[in-house]
């Protein structure tokens, strides 16, 4: 079983929309998939993000109709803020999110964990959302957003993932500003990086996932 960890530079900027994206193609690709969502937080009767990815793992995965929301989002919170907050600087149950994980894992080939907000995003006192990709032992998948700012987050969230010497994937999720990004910011990435990948090509993502991922297990 591969995991993948999904993270962006900032909240809002289509962490879920890229998961539901990546459930389809490695489905029609021919994995067996699933969704793992450990905290949600800003909860009111349900977990709205998790709740669409189950829908979408027990449509694409039959054998993930024995997942709950329980199962796939064990952590809840009301408060829409970072889980150290929500959870009143509590340290978090990393016992029910390891019992979820190890739960649904049974059941994939491929599963896709998605975070809360950015990397940096406190959890408890000890601990921070770029350390379950270590908990997980994750390749990470980093979606960063189109508008004027895209240069600095980006850097900065793969200088994070560089230092802790985290195996990890990028994409740009071009949805707003594609006329100027393509101006504005486009240019830099193409010197920078010797390949730019775009969230919509989501064949040649997936591939380049399952390429990396099989890379970093040998």
């Amino acid at each position: 079983m591969k995991s993948i960890f999904i993270t962006a530079t900032n909240t809002d900027i289509g962490k879920t929309y890229a998961t539901l994206k990546l459930l389809e193609e490695f489905s029609r690709q021919g994995y067996r998939v699933g969704a793992f969502k450990p905290i949600e937080t800003g909860v009111n009767s349900h977990p709205q993000d998790a709740k669409k990815l189950l829908q979408s793992s027990k449509k694409l995965n039959p054998d993930f109709n024995a997942i709950n929301i329980d199962d796939i989002c064990p952590l809840q919170f009301s408060l829409p803020a970072a889980p150290y907050v929500a959870n009143n600087g509590e340290k978090i149950d990393l016992k029910k999110i390891k019992k979820s994980y190890t739960k649904l894992k049974k059941y994939c080939d491929i599963l896709l964990i998605e975070g809360a907000g950015g990397l940096m995003v406190p959890i408890d006192r000890e601990y921070f959302m770029i350390d379950f990709i270590e908990l997980f032992n994750s390749h990470t998948l980093l979606v960063t957003h189109d508008k004027l700012g895209s240069i600095n987050d980006t850097l900065l969230s793969l200088e994070a993932l560089k230092n802790r010497n985290l195996p990890h994937t990028w994409c740009i999720n071009n949805r707003h500003f594609k006329e100027d990004f393509e101006k504005i910011t486009l240019p830099f990435y193409k010197k920078e990086f010797e390949r730019v990948l775009m969230l919509e090509d989501i064949k040649t993502l997936c591939l380049e996932l399952i390429a990396k991922s099989n890379s970093n297990s040998n």
